[in-house]
């Protein structure tokens, strides 16, 4: 055990401690409660399986209490001003930034992300709601629209309470991600946290309460989703839907809201390629393909898991790979030098597992990785995978594996290459590396997804749409797209009392 790693142990026992001599409750009209029932689960860290405290298992009734407490204290937030609702926001980033530090070790203990990457977890989180803040003055702005006759002119108010449904792969910035603009908007907030990584959904409503957000107007239920998940999806009072997750949770989701009519924002799956072409700036190249698989244990919905590689490199460029993804550091989330931690939960981890002897049975070679680390104890500890020689037809190439695995395809045209990014049923995002500035932007406007990144990694900017296509997900996130969905839009017409007017009856 490394003198850092030590000591941040100590520290994030310090911070736990909190969650282990007290149950982890609802947080409802203001008030922290445990439920109706009181009935609990527990946390269990990935790093060794054992319980981090136990925390309360949202019934029916403590999710209708939640919505109710968001319906009674919507009007009120919704007609404060936006120049109130920024101050309080920024008063919300603050609170998060004070606590940056515990925020970055409870999360790392309890979803098993690297301490490297949950560093920044509380400062971009604080950033969506200083971002969302400063642009709720405008919020409700709309277009002016001039006729010879009439003037139209538009305006957007909130739709009204909100359920915001988050993953447990980087939950704290996902969860400001969506709250946030929501906020921000006017709406009144359920969120329901990802029942395997729930703490630091706590420590956010806490921020709010000390922020002095209005009782109400945040409101955080635990639980398992086929139980307060569904129950926030089927409520009357909630207008719309925010869920970041699974394909197929998200399909659920939308026949469930359906007979209430629900506005619903996806972000889903995805089997994001990251296409580099014998032109690319190799070691840029390298660094990008190894950044957006590898880190965050590959637990994130942007990671570009399927490489597709030109044959006029790839020999080069899969040995550099393989050196690379051989020497990742795998080990405890909280040692400064781990690479890629452990798996999230035990049924995530053997799901990952499986797609070794997937592979094999297909045809793939592991080139790397393939295994168990259980000489790193009882956490969900695996080798950071790399499989060459695939093809698109393979399990590993169409399923989402969600974790530190690459698939590597290998092509030889432009046209190849397009045939094999879009022959998925995902279309999330999509990389692109070439030195030919034609190719990049057509091949750009023909790959089928959301989002594109040429010559990049996943970089961020608030202000651009975020969202996917085809089974990846349904409406934009960023920027005024946020407000589209969180807002709705009334068209205003004015008459000039120039125009003809019809009428009837007169004789």
């Amino acid at each position: 055990m490394t003198q850092q790693l030590d000591t941040n142990l100590t520290k994030a026992e310090q911070f736990l401690s909190k969650y282990r001599d007290n149950t982890l409750g609802h947080y409802i009209a203001g008030e922290w409660t445990l439920g109706s029932e009181g009935k609990t689960f527990d946390n269990l860290t990935p790093t060794t399986n054992e319980s981090l405290g136990k925390v309360v298992k949202g019934t029916q009734e403590d999710v209708n209490q939640a919505c109710l407490a968001a319906q009674t204290a919507f009007a009120a937030w919704a007609e404060l001003s936006g120049t109130e609702r920024k101050k309080i926001l920024h008063r919300l980033a603050d609170k998060i930034e004070e606590r940056a530090e515990e925020i970055a070790l409870v999360e790392s203990m309890d979803c098993g992300q690297p301490l490297r990457f949950m560093k920044q977890a509380a400062i971009r989180g604080a950033a969506n709601f200083r971002f969302f803040a400063d642009k709720s003055p405008e919020a409700k702005n709309g277009l002016s629209l001039h006729q010879d006759d009439h003037t139209n002119y538009t305006l957007r108010n909130a739709i009204g309470p909100v359920g915001v449904i988050t993953p447990w792969n980087t939950p704290f910035m996902l969860s400001t991600w969506k709250i946030a603009p929501a906020l921000a908007a006017g709406c009144t907030v359920v969120h329901k946290p990802a029942e395997f990584s729930p703490l630091t959904a706590g420590i956010l409503a806490e921020c709010a309460e000390a922020a002095g957000l209005p009782a109400g107007v945040w409101n955080m239920v635990n639980g398992f989703g086929e139980v307060a998940g569904k129950a926030i999806t089927e409520h009357k009072a909630i207008k719309a839907i925010a869920f970041v997750g699974e394909t197929t949770t998200g399909s659920m989701i939308q026949a469930q809201g359906a007979p209430t009519l629900k506005r619903v924002h996806f972000e889903l799956g995805g089997k994001n390629p990251v296409i580099v072409f014998d032109d690319a700036d190799f070691d840029r190249a390298l660094d990008a393909v190894v950044f957006m698989i590898y880190s965050l244990n590959g637990q994130r919905c942007t990671s570009s898991s399927r490489l597709l590689i030109q044959n006029g490199i790839k020999p080069r460029f899969i040995e550099a790979l393989k050196q690379r993804v051989e020497s990742l550091k795998v080990g405890h989330p909280l040692d400064p030098e781990t690479e890629v931690g452990p798996l999230v939960h035990k049924t995530h981890y053997n799901k990952v597992l499986s797609y070794m002897d997937a592979a094999t049975q297909d045809g793939a070679t592991i080139a790397v990785g393939g295994r168990a680390l259980d000489e790193l104890g009882a956490g969900n500890y695996l080798t950071p995978t790399l499989f060459t020689e695939a093809n698109n037809s393979m399990r590993v190439a169409k399923e989402e594996i969600f974790g530190p695995v690459l698939t590597c395809i290998e092509f030889d045209s432009e046209e190849e290459a397009l045939q094999i990014a879009n022959d998925t049923e995902y279309g999330l995002s999509g990389y692109i590396w070439t030195a030919n500035t034609g190719r990049a932007m057509r091949m750009a406007s023909k790959v089928e997804a959301g989002m594109i990144w040429v010559n990049s990694e996943n970089n961020r900017n608030l202000p651009s749409p975020f969202g996917g296509v085809k089974m990846s997900g349904v409406g934009r996130d960023g920027g005024d797209w946020s407000f589209d969905f969180y807002m709705e839009t009334k068209n205003i017409c004015i008459a000039h009392d120039t125009h003809n007017v019809p009428s009837l009856g007169k004789h």
